[in-house]
């Protein structure tokens, strides 16, 4: 008979429930057909279709419901120094009120702010992240109210993109053992199953665990 351990759980009125996901670069277009960009980490895929969760206010939200399109870019952990400094900006103007109070900025040329190449895509208008080796041509296919704020985006991938080092040669399979894809845990930056990096929105959010480093 296998021994178990007795172990001790708490309930708790747990205020994050992001566990670990992968984080998504969505490059969409503005009304003035300008490249927005944004992370975000509530995103979970099924066959080829993906479902986003997004903020109503959110201009990326605004940009999906208009233009019907985007590109997921799928970021590396050796890009999570980028991811941070999009982290506080916001392509919206004014920056909404509950945004502003954590000290969100607004910023039109995100590309730009965070060092990262736009690429001019196949199948959609919104640009690619030519620094990401993974990029994902999307239609969107449906918006669903989530909660009081939120919406959940139904997007359908019509082309992806794999950088040749990470596909498994004479396949059409990406090699899951060279792709390190960036986490984001309780708002806290992971890669390879480390904390890598200090995370400006985990300090706007005045999560308990700001300040942690790689070393613990």
């Amino acid at each position: 008979m296998i021994e178990v351990e007795a172990v001790l759980h708490v309930s708790l009125d747990l205020k994050v429930l992001y566990f670990g996901t992968p984080v998504v670069l969505i490059s969409s277009r503005n009304e003035d057909g300008s490249a927005n960009l944004a992370p975000m980490s509530s995103a979970w895929w099924l066959g080829q279709s993906c479902m986003l969760g997004l903020g109503n206010r959110a201009k990326t939200s605004e940009n999906l419901l208009r233009e019907g399109e985007c590109v997921l870019n799928l970021v590396p952990s050796g890009l999570v120094g980028a991811v941070d400094l999009l982290a506080p900006l916001t392509g919206s103007n004014p920056v909404p009120e509950r945004k502003a109070a954590k000290g969100y900025r607004y910023e039109p040329d995100k590309f730009g702010a965070a060092g990262l190449t736009p690429q001019a895509s196949e199948v959609v208008g919104a640009p690619r992240v030519r620094e990401c080796p993974v990029q994902l041509e999307c239609r969107v296919e449906g918006a669903h109210a989530f909660g009081e704020n939120a919406r959940a985006f139904e997007v359908r991938v019509e082309r992806a993109h794999v950088e040749e080092r990470l596909v498994i040669p004479g396949t059409d399979y990406v090699d899951p053992i060279g792709w390190d894809p960036l986490i984001m845990k309780f708002c806290e930056f992971f890669g390879g199953g480390t904390n890598i990096h200090a995370s400006a929105l985990a300090s706007a959010w005045r999560m308990p665990h700001q300040g942690m480093t790689a070393a613990g």
